[in-house]
């Protein structure tokens, strides 16, 4: 009897891996699939968090973002996250620091001069063939390649959520056959009927600019957008837009361009971040998102008679509760940091939604602020200078802090190469990703930056600056200057803005040749003694708010010569359009 049934469990035994080994060969495809799974899963995802506008008083990790005694002074808790267990990029630049060619930058790793869209080839042939940068560098769907492409080509699915205003989309706002009166009630149902078909018709383009999914699109900022009722901001929808993507691609490689709207104006608390959260770009929702913190307790008796009245407002109200009693739980109430604390919880958003799904583990999360602000629209210090964070799980070797000089043309080549991406790219920008794993590589010895009509070139301490205008716009007459201010005045008004200037006997600006200068560039044009200067040279070292403009001082001739040669031959003369020096 033992020997049977130890028999018995040998023939057992048997059957058990005959099966076993007819069960391989009957599937080779079965197991190619898992392992070319597996492959895939070992590709980090990635999340590009582009915000807007801020400044650096935002940032804690940083002497401006400090009180006095060096505590935070904002309430950021998810960016607090990425300066404890990612890496600040200390030395971080923009080449154009406005909000579109910015945006170029990221998504195709080359200077905007390169665009290729009709208007922009139009308005450089106006301009006598030089290249001017400013709103109008614009990625034309189906021709450029973006990150999005790039990506695609790495097996990834790719994601756009939020803020455009860099790819072309002609079915827009004025360009549909039917402009929008500012003042339309958007629950109309023609102007229900024309916000649906732009919004498609933007989806489309963002696809077909290498995007599997284009969601909570914001085709211009807010105040931009052609319509005064949808004229507010929604964080919440953006988010939500984040989070869903996420989900719907947990199971592959992702990469996700998520772009806030946020800190741009509005910033008055009633367009922000107590205004209602179905008001979106794409028209009023019947219910607000739920995916940002929600106030779980009782609400007051006031609050409940609104929701009573109408019950699509709840998320809007517990959402703006939880930030209420946050911010006054932080001891900052009337210091206007809500916006900024609304905008962290979208990255908190995001930062919850992978830890759920599993995959925080294998992201890289960049969170880049698209140029500086405190001379914005200008190629001063204080609008190149810019701020981001690179995070994964686990840090970088490199430590917490890359002192290296970083250009924002830079991170679409270094987030292909820790994708694993091997091929070699024409790119602008250069890869700093083996300075994240502390290994040598070279660094940049100069920044470029363009805007506008102006360039510069920065190395080492050294900042050599020039302003052109083409001849023609030099020679007019003082009723060119006023029909020229006329009709950018009318152009501001149609979006219910503010005219800059009256006066068109005034200098133009260097962001827009506009006498008085345009929106973006005001702030330095009225506080930068040297700002009307066509060239300019700085030692930052000794004058990091350029206040002295040094381009005639004998002792600096022959670093201004060297400067403004490396500016031509390096730079210029690689780039599409002329620049005279």
């Amino acid at each position: 009897m033992k020997k049977l049934k130890h028999l018995s469990i040998v023939l057992f035994l048997g059957f058990l891996l005959i099966n076993c080994q007819n069960d391989r060969k009957a599937s080779p495809q079965k197991d190619n699939q898992e392992i070319a799974t597996q492959q895939k899963r070992k590709k980090p995802n990635i999340i590009f968090f582009i915000a807007d506008d801020m400044y650096p008083w935002m940032f804690n990790n940083i002497p401006e973002g400090q009180t006095k005694d060096g505590k935070p002074a904002n309430l950021t808790p998810n960016i607090d996250r990425l300066a404890k267990e990612g890496v600040w990029l200390d030395n971080m630049k923009v080449v154009s620091p406005v909000c579109t060619p910015s945006r170029y930058n990221c998504l195709t790793g080359n200077y905007a001069s390169r665009a290729q869209n009709e208007s922009f080839k139009w308005f450089t042939k106006k301009n006598d063939g030089q290249t001017v940068i400013q709103w109008n560098s614009f990625i034309v769907p189906g021709k450029d390649k973006t990150m999005g492409n790039y990506f695609q080509a790495l097996g990834y699915k790719t994601g756009f959520v939020g803020k455009n205003h860099v790819i072309e989309s002609k079915k827009q706002v004025g360009e549909a056959g039917v402009t929008f009166d500012l003042y339309a009630d958007p629950r109309a149902p023609e102007v229900k009927k024309q916000l649906e078909y732009r919004y498609h018709e933007l989806q489309k383009d963002i696809k077909k600019s290498g995007f599997d999914y284009a969601e909570k699109l914001y085709h211009n900022n807010p105040n931009w957008l052609g319509n005064r009722a949808l004229a507010y901001q929604n964080n919440d929808w953006i988010a939500e837009g984040g989070v869903n993507f996420i989900r719907k691609y947990k199971d592959q490689p992702f990469m996700l361009y998520i772009a806030s709207t946020l800190t741009h104006a509005p910033l008055d608390p009633e367009h922000s971040w107590l205004s209602d959260r179905r008001i979106t770009a794409r028209g009023i929702l019947d219910k607000a998102p739920e995916v940002l913190p929600q106030y779980k307790g009782e609400l007051s008796p006031e609050q409940k008679k609104k929701i009573e009245k109408d019950p699509g407002l709840e998320p809007t109200i517990r959402n703006i509760e939880s930030i209420k009693r946050r911010i006054k739980a932080a001891g900052l109430e009337g210091k206007n940091k809500e916006n900024l604390l609304w905008l962290d919880d979208a990255l908190g958003a995001l930062f919850k939604e992978l830890e759920k799904q599993g995959v925080l583990d294998n992201t890289i999360i960049v969170f880049f602020n698209d140029h500086g602000q405190n001379q914005k629209g200008t190629l001063y210090e204080g609008g190149i200078n810019s701020q981001a964070f690179i995070w994964k799980k686990g840090g970088f070797k490199v430590g917490h802090v890359l002192k290296d000089p970083v250009s924002n043309v830079d991170f679409l080549p270094t987030l292909l190469e820790l994708a694993g991406d091997t091929i070699h790219h024409n790119f602008d920008g250069y890869s700093f990703a083996p300075a994240l794993e502390g290994k040598p590589y070279n660094k940049r010895t100069s920044m470029y930056h363009e805007l506008g009509y102006a360039r510069a070139i920065t190395k080492g301490h050294y900042k050599y600056y020039a302003v052109r205008y083409p001849k023609w716009a030099m020679n007019m007459t003082l009723e060119q200057r006023k029909d020229t201010l006329e009709k950018y005045n009318k152009f501001r008004e149609s979006f219910g803005e503010h005219a800059i200037s009256t006066d068109p006997t005034l200098p133009f600006g260097q962001l827009e040749m506009i006498p008085g200068g345009g929106g973006a560039e005001h702030a330095a044009y009225i506080s930068m003694p040297h700002y009307h200067d066509l060239d300019q040279f700085y030692d930052l070292e000794k004058d990091p708010g350029e206040q002295h403009n040094l381009i005639n001082d004998p002792k600096y001739a022959k670093i201004i010569k060297e400067m403004k040669e490396e500016l031509k031959t390096k730079y210029l003369d690689k780039l599409p359009g002329k620049f005279d020096l």
